[in-house]
C-alpha cells in the first residue's frame, strides 16, 4: 500500500512538473527544453554547412545523440507520468514528439533522413506553454472559440472575394485584351487576386488609361478588404474572457481550467 502510495506521489509530481508551467519547476524545464530544442536545430543546420561538418562531425554528431537521448527519456516520463498515455501519444503535441525524436533513430538504418531532425522546430511551440499565464491562456482560448465562431462569416466573405476576383478578372480581361499581357480570363483572374491582396507581382500591369484606374479602384479596394476578417475575429473575440491558469488534467490531459477550479472540467478527475 504504501508502496503505491509513493509510486503515486512521483507521478504526481512529475506530471506536475512535465504537463504545468506555473510552478517553478515546470517553468524550469520547459525553458530547459526549449534550450535543448533551439541547440538541436542548431546543429542540425551547422550540419548542413560542409566546411562546418567535415571540421567538426564527431562534436555534431555526439552533441545530438546526447540532445536525442534527452528528448526519448522525456517523451517517456510523459507517458508514465499520466493515467491514460494514449491522451499524449495521439496528441498533437505527442505526434510532434515522436516526430522530432524518431529521425536521429532513423538515421542509422536510412540514409538522408538526419535533416528531418528539423521537425524538432515544431517543438518550439511549447513556448506557449512557458507564456501561459492566466492573463495568455484565457486571451488564447478567446482567440480559438472566436475563429470557431466566425468561420461561418470568413467563409461566406472568402466566397464573396473569390465572386469578386472573377468579376474584376473578367472586367480587366475585356479592357486590356491579349495584347496587354490579359490573355485570358483565368489570368486576368489571377491577376485580380494578386492586386487585390496588395501582393502586386508585376508581371502583368495594365497598360491603357482606363484599365490603370480600375486597378487603382482595385488597390485601394484591397486594404478595405483584408482588414475584414481581422474585424470579424475582434469582434467575437469580444464576447468572450475567460481567466484560466496552465493546470493539466493528470487524467485526460485537458488543461485551460479556471483559477478555482478542483475537478478537470473534461473528465471531473480531481486536480493537483
Amino acid at each position: 500500500m504504501k508502496s503505491q502510495t509513493s509510486s503515486k506521489d512521483w507521478k504526481e509530481k512529475l506530471h506536475e512538473i512535465i504537463y504545468e508551467a506555473d510552478t517553478p519547476a515546470g517553468k524550469f524545464f520547459d525553458i530547459i527544453l526549449l534550450i535543448a530544442i533551439v541547440a538541436s536545430i542548431v546543429l542540425v543546420m551547422l550540419e548542413s554547412v560542409d566546411s562546418i561538418h567535415e571540421k567538426y562531425d564527431s562534436f555534431l554528431d555526439i552533441s545530438e545523440w546526447i540532445i536525442t537521448i534527452l528528448f526519448t527519456i522525456e517523451y517517456f516520463a510523459r507517458i508514465v507520468s499520466i493515467k491514460k498515455p494514449q491522451k499524449y501519444i495521439f496528441s498533437f503535441y505527442g505526434v510532434i514528439d515522436l516526430l522530432s525524436t524518431l529521425p536521429k533513430y532513423l538515421a542509422i538504418i536510412f540514409t538522408g533522413t538526419h535533416s528531418l531532425v528539423a521537425l524538432r522546430a515544431l517543438r518550439l511551440l511549447r513556448i506557449f506553454r512557458i507564456l501561459k499565464l492566466a492573463r495568455f491562456i484565457g486571451e488564447s482560448n478567446n482567440f480559438i472559440k472566436a475563429l470557431k465562431a466566425s468561420k461561418a462569416k470568413i467563409a461566406v466573405f472568402l466566397f464573396f472575394v473569390l465572386i469578386l476576383c472573377v468579376i474584376l478578372g473578367t472586367v480587366m480581361y475585356l479592357i486590356e485584351g491579349g495584347d496587354n499581357g490579359f490573355t485570358s480570363i483565368p489570368r486576368s483572374v489571377y491577376w485580380a487576386i494578386v492586386t487585390l491582396t496588395t501582393v502586386g507581382y508585376g508581371d502583368i500591369a495594365p497598360h491603357t488609361p482606363f484599365g490603370q484606374f480600375v486597378a487603382s479602384i482595385i488597390m485601394i479596394l484591397g486594404y478595405g478588404i483584408i482588414a475584414v476578417p481581422t474585424g470579424i475575429v475582434t469582434s467575437e473575440m469580444t464576447k468572450t474572457a475567460i481567466d484560466t491558469n496552465t493546470q493539466s488534467c493528470p487524467n485526460c490531459l485537458h488543461d485551460g481550467h479556471k483559477d478555482d477550479a478542483e475537478f478537470c472540467y473534461n473528465c471531473g478527475t480531481k486536480l493537483n
